[in-house]
């Protein structure tokens, strides 16, 4: 069973495509890369998609994760449905999973040093990076920012690859990954959103699969 959300509507987005992305380097909390012209393309459209849901003058409570790619992304979005970004929070909870000293290093050197790390079936690192976070520590973090939100209002939330697909494995109540120990929604490709409403997910926008690797 889902969490309720009292009848309000969570918007929730992965950041757009970044530098980093663009040429498979890791980004974890630390990074505040800047969006790529395809990431910029990917948020304006996630926010056209947006304010054909929501009006620019209803309320809309915009949250984000305090990481430069994520604000850079509500940004665009929030030009888009017409609501002010200066009215953003931010919650360093919904920043990305930690990949410690893996942070900036390519994708193809990691996988030079300790081979393939991918878990291809459900797109997850299949070993935890030195000084970094596994995907249960994600979720008491996440668990205990679900537990201060009144859901006064629908919400827009922008986050990242991992962080957002954890926090919709809790909001959706599903059942954890055995290997994983954590409760893990399915992966999105960036540009794209969902929403999720008293524990059920709607697919808001589908991104074109670019940028896959959080």
């Amino acid at each position: 069973m889902g969490i309720s959300t009292n009848g309000k509507r969570l918007f929730i987005a992965r950041h757009g495509e970044t530098v980093f992305n663009a040429v498979g380097r890791m980004q974890g909390m630390d990074a505040h890369t800047p969006l790529t012209w395809e990431g910029c393309v990917q948020a304006t459209m996630m926010g056209r998609a947006l304010a054909s849901h929501v009006d620019g003058g209803a309320q809309l409570k915009l949250m984000a994760s305090p990481s430069g790619r994520t604000l850079q992304t509500l940004a665009l979005v929030a030009a888009e449905t017409g609501h002010d970004w200066h009215d953003h929070t931010t919650d360093k909870r919904l920043r990305e999973i930690d990949i410690g000293e893996w942070e900036g290093a390519y994708y193809k050197d990691i996988i030079a040093d300790i081979g393939d790390f991918i878990d291809m079936e459900h797109h997850l690192f299949t070993r935890v990076a030195p000084g970094g976070e596994n995907y249960a520590q994600i979720v008491p973090r996440l668990t205990e920012w679900l537990s201060e939100q009144e859901f006064a209002q629908d919400t827009l939330i922008i986050s990242h690859g991992m962080t957002a697909r954890v926090l919709r494995g809790i909001l959706r109540g599903l059942d954890p990954i055995a290997q994983y120990d954590a409760p893990i929604a399915p992966t999105l490709s960036q540009g794209s959103m969902v929403m999720i409403r008293d524990g059920e997910e709607e697919l808001i926008l589908s991104g074109d699969g670019s940028g896959e690797k959080a």
